[in-house]
């Protein structure tokens, strides 16, 4: 059979949810100012996930999780190592796939000097920020990583950062948007599947419950943006959006067999 290079552009892409942490904390824990919907506190679990986009020899990876020893650090349980999780479903963390980096918390950023010859994709005023001096304040270096962003400096030195204004096409049906609101440059990934349009909201949208009741996560750096992103989600044509920390993400899609069983999801047909 002959290659066409246009037929393969146009395949669509499968959706892989991999689950690497797990917290127990509690609803005036997850979401801002909790008191204010005047119902009784109660337990809550955010899961912790990356994502990997693939469509025959293709694959781009999604955020690469947090550092065992910084999920450790901030009390976080570590299921499996980010990098051995992409190991076990074949993909090789230094074989140059490209990297989107939806936002620079901890949870997203960690693991980044692992990828040294791919290309990283970040919204320009995320860069900026974390690099500058509003990142250090604490309410905002709570949720940072600054050794993993300052192992961005080398993809900064041979040209593999790849910075983004407001939306940026990563491959023919992988776009990546800016919608800010959970941090300046905060952004959501738009893939074409074989079920449809699906967004992969990260943290613009961390629970499903977010989006069902106007309620924001604890931390949100633009109020205002955040729910103008809430909005604009709720109005995409999306067939599936998938959440940032959501405990029953997996349960909303295709259990994967072998080595990540029970820890990972498909979304779409792998071709």
């Amino acid at each position: 059979m002959t290659y066409d290079p246009a037929a393969a552009e146009s395949a669509p892409w499968q959706v892989v949810i991999i689950k690497h942490g797990t917290r127990a904390t509690t609803r005036s824990d997850a979401y801002m100012n909790y008191a204010f919907y005047d119902e009784p506190d109660g337990p809550f679990r955010l899961d912790y996930f990356l994502w990997v986009l693939r469509r025959g020899d293709e694959v781009i990876v999604v955020d690469t999780g947090y550092r065992g020893d910084e999920g450790t650090r901030r009390g976080r349980e570590v299921i499996i190592d980010p990098l051995e999780a992409l190991r076990a479903i074949g993909v090789d963390p230094a074989a140059g796939h490209p990297v989107v980096i939806t936002h620079a918390h901890y949870d997203h950023i960690g693991n980044i000097a692992a990828f040294p010859s791919s290309t990283i994709h970040l919204a320009r005023i995320e860069h900026e920020f974390w690099t500058g001096r509003m990142g250090r304040r604490t309410l905002f270096a709570h949720f940072g990583d600054p050794e993993a962003v300052a192992e961005l400096d080398p993809a900064v030195g041979d040209g593999r950062l790849a910075l983004y204004d407001e939306q940026v096409e990563i491959a023919p049906g992988v776009t990546v948007t800016k919608v800010g609101g959970h941090t300046p440059g905060q952004s959501v990934v738009t893939v074409r599947t074989s079920v449809g349009t699906v967004i992969l909201a990260s943290d613009a949208v961390h629970f499903h419950e977010e989006m069902d009741r106007d309620m924001l996560f604890q931390s949100m750096a633009d109020l205002p943006q955040s729910y103008a992103t809430l909005d604009r989600l709720r109005q995409s044509d999306a067939a599936v959006i998938v959440s940032g920390h959501d405990s029953g993400e997996l349960e909303r899609h295709t259990p994967l067999a072998g080595p990540l069983a029970g820890l990972a999801a498909t979304i779409g047909e792998f071709r």
